[in-house]
């Protein structure tokens, strides 16, 4: 009887694992490379991520958005395309927030999406800013806020967006290559923010 007890608590043991371990995403551009984990909480993006990066939607996709002290954006697929047609239920979680190496999803305003669903395919990854005392307590009035000493922590030493919160699913975070995101946002953009000179990426599942 113990012996079938122990057999059980394995295998219970051994299934919370599987439940619980992250997709980890290698994000190859011109630049570096950048290791993602996605989300377990957030199932619609993250099986969604999945399905795009194992279709090839982002076999040489380019980062077409690059603010410097902002974020890094890219989503289009190689021909073009900006758009798979679909929107995704806004998944926001009070855990997961726009820290740097946060990896969110973009998606059309408030005006014509007020239900937040984010784009099918169009994502950027977090470079932000490293805030002080003062800039979170403003954040807080001004957007009516309420930061976690977790939050308030990790944008006070990493940097972050904070504005964003709540207002923009993020769905995973970088877990290696903060260099590569500096990298990305320091080239020299024109019109739109677009970079000057192409930095483009591929987008694989790192198999376990």
């Amino acid at each position: 009887m113990k012996k079938i007890c122990l057999i059980i608590c394995i295998l219970l043991g051994m299934t919370a694992q599987a439940q619980e371990k992250e997709t980890m995403v290698l994000i190859k551009t011109t630049k570096g490379d950048i290791t993602v984990k996605l989300y377990n909480d957030t199932p619609l993006h993250r099986d969604n991520f999945i399905k795009l990066i194992n279709e090839g939607w982002f076999n040489n996709s380019p980062f077409h958005r690059v603010i410097n002290n902002f974020m890094i954006q890219g989503g289009h697929n190689q021909d073009g395309r900006i758009d798979p047609g679909y929107t995704i239920p806004a998944e926001f979680r009070a855990n997961h927030f726009h820290k740097k190496g946060a990896l969110a999803a973009a998606r059309q305003g408030d005006q014509v999406n007020p239900e937040k669903a984010s784009s099918g395919c169009q994502f950027y990854i977090v470079q932000g800013q490293v805030l002080t005392e003062a800039h979170i307590q403003m954040y807080q009035q001004r957007y009516g806020l309420n930061f976690t000493p977790e939050q308030i922590e990790a944008y006070k030493t990493v940097g972050g967006t904070p504005h964003l919160d709540g207002e923009y699913t993020v769905f995973g975070e970088v877990v290696e290559g903060m260099d590569v995101i500096d990298k990305i946002a320091n080239v020299k953009t024109g019109y739109m923010d677009v970079p000057v000179e192409a930095v483009t990426m591929t987008v694989e599942i790192i198999k376990n």
